[in-house]
């Protein structure tokens, strides 16, 4: 059996070839025609631009493109193989690959608890304090509606049907018809998505991802056992490229598609309505069951942000579009609740299989969201939470302008997340210095498929003022030791007590 899961054209990869070459400095010398060749392709790897996995065009196809001789295009192939780059079977052709021994995206997103921080800056977690005083409103109000529930067994495994409707509701309001019994509610948009992947995709299905994606959703993929068939993203915040995601969709023919269109994690992109209509009817054409993370729907930041229509709005009876929503960034990440919206057969086979997993959410925790969207606490807690992400995204993107000007990124207009390019630095070295200067960050390749997106960190709007400058120059100290090999046991002074 082949070992790619996608393909790439030998046009498409010659335009991304041609798009990254740079003019050859004043006195250096141009490299052979081959080596260049090889050093484009694995630059497009490591970036995430060509996906690990992806079957390559032919020899001779590849030649014509690139107005090259196959031999060329041959020793290109070959170096890339001696270096790790491209594997290769006779009559399977060549696809992409990482070398084995590339640094492994260990470290920097699982939260540290409070009181192991001491006076560490953990950018690690996309996550910010609760809002309050709408945290303790929604317990207390919780508990006063409590004791009726408290006479009952307690097990709800599609959730409290006040809140079921409430949810549906809302959807309704948003121009998407929608009854309790289209709706589960789950512990956070982790749960809902562990569930629609144990009925959905069982071990060896493969699932298509974004290229990069959010890294805790790929690891739950992993371990659940899927095939992951990573779609590169579009450069900056352009998004989603609906030639490849068609091709995707048509060749590997995946179980389920994975995207986040609202303020994309971790670039912050945000697709359009046409790239929204895209997904779905591509999808459908390849009976593909289409995940929609909305985690970050509410978190737009700008205030002249015009968001395009809910992705299910192209699908509002459910059969190919499953939409995931969560209280956990919009409101606080402490507040577990999650919900998935799909056809009511779907939500049936989805709470019918739960007997075997969680039973079901805390009734106080649903009682407490209930409350708030009932109240109007909701959009005022969601009020302040943009007015944090907002003024923190700021003062980072400031600080990280200011300390590091080589690095790239662009500023989202939502979420909760900064994809920065690290100026040639590794990311995953990045992270192992930076945690000996006081800042925990996460590389890139945590958020890519086999080791690519070393150029890359992601940083998220959880701090800003003093703590955001501060973070900067503590990254700033990291890259100087990334950059100079300084030893492990090399100290850097600390400005900065928490």
């Amino acid at each position: 059996m082949a070992q790619w899961t996608s393909t790439v054209g030998a046009a498409q990869l010659a335009r991304q070839l041609r798009a990254q070459q740079r003019p050859v400095a004043p006195g250096s010398r141009k490299p052979p025609a081959y080596r260049a060749l090889a050093d484009g392709v694995r630059l497009l790897v490591l970036e995430g631009r060509v996906p690990v996995a992806a079957r390559l065009p032919a020899e001779r196809e590849l030649a014509l493109s690139l107005s090259l001789s196959r031999t060329t295009v041959a020793a290109a192939y070959e170096a890339l193989r001696a270096e790790g780059f491209l594997e290769s079977r006779r009559g399977a052709g060549s696809w992409t690959a990482v070398p084995a021994g590339n640094p492994l995206p260990a470290r920097g997103l699982e939260p540290l608890p409070p009181e192991a921080l001491g006076s560490m800056i953990d950018l690690g977690c996309a996550s910010l304090p609760a809002p309050e005083p709408w945290l303790t409103r929604a317990v207390q109000g919780a508990l006063e509606e409590l004791p009726p529930y408290a006479h009952t067994h307690g097990d709800y495994p599609a959730g409290l049907p006040a809140l079921r409707q409430m949810i549906a509701d809302r959807y309704t309001e948003r121009g998407i018809p929608t009854m309790p019994e289209q709706i589960m509610v789950t512990t956070g948009a982790m749960g809902a998505i562990d569930a629609i992947c144990h009925l959905f995709a069982g071990r060896g299905e493969r699932i298509a991802v974004e290229s990069p994606s959010y890294a805790n959703i790929l690891q739950l993929m992993r371990e659940a056992g899927a095939r992951l068939v990573p779609v590169a993203m579009e450069e900056g915040l352009g998004g989603w490229d609906m030639n490849r995601w068609r091709q995707v969709l048509r060749d590997a023919a995946p179980r389920l598609a994975y995207v986040v269109a609202d303020f994309h994690n971790p670039t912050g992109a945000l697709a359009d309505e046409q790239q929204r209509r895209a997904l779905v009817e591509a999808a459908r054409s390849a009976g593909t069951v289409l995940v929609v993370d909305e985690t970050m729907n509410e978190l737009h930041l700008d205030a002249d942000v015009e968001m395009p229509r809910r992705v299910c709005a192209f699908d509002p009876a459910g059969s190919t579009v499953l939409t995931v929503g969560s209280a956990s960034k919009a409101f606080w990440a402490g507040m577990r609740i999650g919900w998935v919206r799909a056809a009511p057969d779907v939500i049936r086979s989805l709470v019918a299989a739960r007997a075997y997993a969680d039973m079901g959410t805390p009734v106080l925790e649903q009682l407490a969201i209930n409350w708030l969207m009932r109240t109007g606490g909701w959009e005022q807690a969601v009020a302040v939470r943009r007015d944090q992400a907002r003024d923190n995204r700021d003062d980072l993107v400031r600080a990280v302008r200011r300390e590091l000007p080589d690095w790239e990124f662009e500023v989202p207009r939502g979420g909760l997340t900064l994809w920065v390019r690290t100026g040639g630095l590794s990311g995953s070295r990045l992270a192992v210095a930076g945690e000996r200067v006081g800042v925990r960050v996460p590389s890139g390749p945590r958020f890519g498929v086999d080791g690519a997106f070393e150029g890359y960190v992601r940083l998220p709007f959880t701090v800003g003022g003093p703590v955001a400058e501060e973070a900067a120059l503590r990254l700033a100290a990291a890259a100087e030791l990334v950059g100079s090999g300084a030893g492990a046991g090399a100290e850097v002074p600390r400005t900065f007590v928490a």
